[in-house]
């Protein structure tokens, strides 16, 4: 097989999965046999959560037993805190996220694999009291309590963020958008993580891996992207006259098109249409109208589809939430399914190890050190 052909992977199968589809003919997105605009409409995040982890859907006690348990986890050693107090304000949230990961690998580590799912529910909790933990003692001064009594992650992160329980508009937005990003098959944080998993390394290392991956722009951050390129424009005449010049120039724009979906984002519709209502209820005129003429202008010239990022950006915006913040929503949500693949390497494990066609030099004599010009 050609290097053209195998670069990046692109339509190698590297395994099996009984967890996700992506643009699978007749299937699209779903996640272990759901599909994803019926869990958008009528599933919690914290069912999908079950879903991924336990492979079926909880009951009306196993879902109370479940948001139970996570709210007891929300809490954050006094360790950790000082850890987080000590990042610098200016680094990337995701590496916040990243060293919280690997400081609670220490505190509590993964003794053996029988307590992979307590690891799993136990970062599912956290991640949003290290991050807003974080955010609030550097941005507000603030040394905030991390536990809440709300009964869901996306009310949790949304009270924590703001100082108040959010409307049931909001929390719903960001309980859906949680949902959307759960999981996504073997994109590249998650085989990250399978990679790391496949080693029989630890639970938090894999994670961490994950989000090491998730952190660049071509994966996880094109949502920042994608609302800073929205902002730039302060009307929908300025954005068309923008975007084709920045079209002109070859200039990458961020939020469009998709390494697996080849006509549509599944994503994309939910994102779009909780945007829209948001913008109404803020009495936004810009932005919302500023994000349909780019969507249009990519299609109508590079026929390039909006993806999940695209239409999310103005979605967390109105609810407040600061920019630097998107990417790591992701991984409050995306935890979910690199959790489910690590339990699913580590049932049936093999070392990822494949090979590589080589394109250096054919073999050459070894030349003396004096005789080198």
């Amino acid at each position: 097989m050609s290097q053209k052909k195998t670069g990046g992977l692109a339509g190698v199968i590297a395994g099996r999965t009984e967890i996700c589809t992506v643009g699978k003919k007749g299937a699209g997105l779903t996640y272990r046999g759901y599909d994803i605009y019926d869990l958008a409409d009528n599933a919690s995040f914290e069912e999908v959560a079950h879903l991924l982890h336990h492979g079926c859907l909880p009951n009306a006690d196993e879902l109370s037993a479940y948001r139970e348990r996570l709210k007891s986890l929300r809490a954050l050693p006094s360790v950790l805190k000082q850890a987080l107090e000590f990042i610098p304000a200016d680094t990337h949230p995701m590496d916040v996220l990243r060293t919280g990961c690997s400081v609670l690998g220490n505190l509590e580590p993964e003794m053996d694999f029988s307590g992979q799912r307590d690891a799993a529910d136990r970062l599912l909790a956290a991640f949003p009291s290290m991050l807003l933990y974080w955010h609030r003692f550097h941005a507000d001064g603030k040394r905030i309590e991390t536990s809440t009594d709300d009964d869901s992650v996306a009310g949790h992160f949304l009270h924590l963020l703001h100082d108040v329980p959010p409307s049931e508009l909001h929390r719903r937005t960001l309980d859906t958008s949680l949902i959307l990003y759960a999981e996504h098959e073997f994109n590249a944080s998650t085989f990250t993580a399978r990679v790391i998993t496949a080693t029989l390394s630890d639970f938090h290392s894999a994670i961490a891996g994950a989000i090491g991956a998730l952190r660049g722009p071509l994966h996880g951050g094109a949502n920042e992207a994608a609302m800073e390129l929205i902002e730039r424009f302060d009307s929908p005449e300025a954005a068309e006259q923008g975007v084709r010049d920045m079209l002109a120039r070859k200039e990458l724009i961020m939020g469009f098109g998709h390494r697996v979906y080849t006509s549509v984002d599944p994503r994309n519709s939910v994102n779009k249409r909780m945007s829209a209502r948001l913008a109404e209820e803020v009495g936004d005129e810009r932005l919302y109208a500023v994000s349909e003429v780019i969507e249009r202008i990519m299609w109508e010239e590079k026929k390039l589809f909006a993806n999940a990022d695209f239409y999310s950006a103005s979605v967390y915006h109105f609810m407040g939430i600061p920019t630097y913040l998107f990417t790591p929503i992701f991984v409050c949500s995306r935890i979910t399914g690199w959790s489910a693949h690590v339990f699913e390497q580590r049932a049936d494990n093999k070392l990822i190890r494949p090979g590589a066609e080589y394109a250096g030099p054919s073999l050459r004599a070894w030349v003396p050190l004096a005789e080198r010009g």
